[in-house]
């Protein structure tokens, strides 16, 4: 079967990821499937940035079609943040809980129609000999006052759909899986995929 290395270790992106592309014929895995992969340093000031770094390095390494992703929320009362920190916005030891309550304190005086947000996801394609393609989506929200639902991960439980009234961690996933930030960049990233795939024996 053809395979789409997907570089993470996150096991909520994978989880998104292989649900978004399960119509295709094809098997996704991950960083935890193989051993000895080189460690990805997430230094880069953007986003693309940062997919591109590791669509290319594990390519180059594994010589196989690999998608690098990186993603994250931006707040635009506090002038984007936390951006490309997202994951790392409590500090070395963050974890979701952390970062959602930071969150939560830092617009802690911040009145709703001040506290609008957008998650955004690029999405890098590469083959081992180079770039193929760059993608990305985007999904506008609101910052709740509080924790809601459980479902999705991250920011999920704060990310308020005004459309529904719901946060990501209230939506049934399979809301999330047409609207959310991932699954628009995925959309317009099946296509280099399919053209990636139908060039192969």
């Amino acid at each position: 079967m053809k395979e789409l290395l997907v570089a993470t270790r996150n096991k909520g992106k994978l989880r998104e990821i292989r649900d978004l592309l399960k119509d295709m014929d094809i098997k996704v895995t991950s960083l935890a499937d193989y051993e000895h992969m080189p460690e990805i340093v997430e230094d880069a000031r953007t986003f693309a940035g940062n997919a591109i770094k590791k669509a290319v390095t594990i390519s180059m390494y594994t010589k196989k079609l690999v998608m690098g992703e990186d993603s994250g929320l931006e707040v635009k009362a506090l002038g984007n943040e936390p951006g490309v920190y997202s994951a790392r916005f409590s500090g070395e030891d963050a974890t979701d809980r952390k970062n959602n309550f930071k969150l939560l304190r830092m617009l802690k005086d911040i009145p709703r129609l001040r506290r609008t947000a957008r998650y955004r996801s690029f999405i890098a394609l590469s083959d081992g000999k180079g770039l193929i393609d760059v993608v990305s989506g985007s999904c506008g929200g609101i910052i709740t006052e509080r924790h809601r639902g459980t479902n999705g991960f991250g920011y999920d439980p704060l990310f308020l759909i005004p459309r529904y009234d719901k946060t990501f961690g209230e939506l049934d996933p399979s809301v999330k899986a047409k609207i959310s930030h991932r699954a628009r960049a995925l959309k317009k990233l099946r296509k280099s995929l399919q053209e990636h795939f139908s060039r192969r024996p």
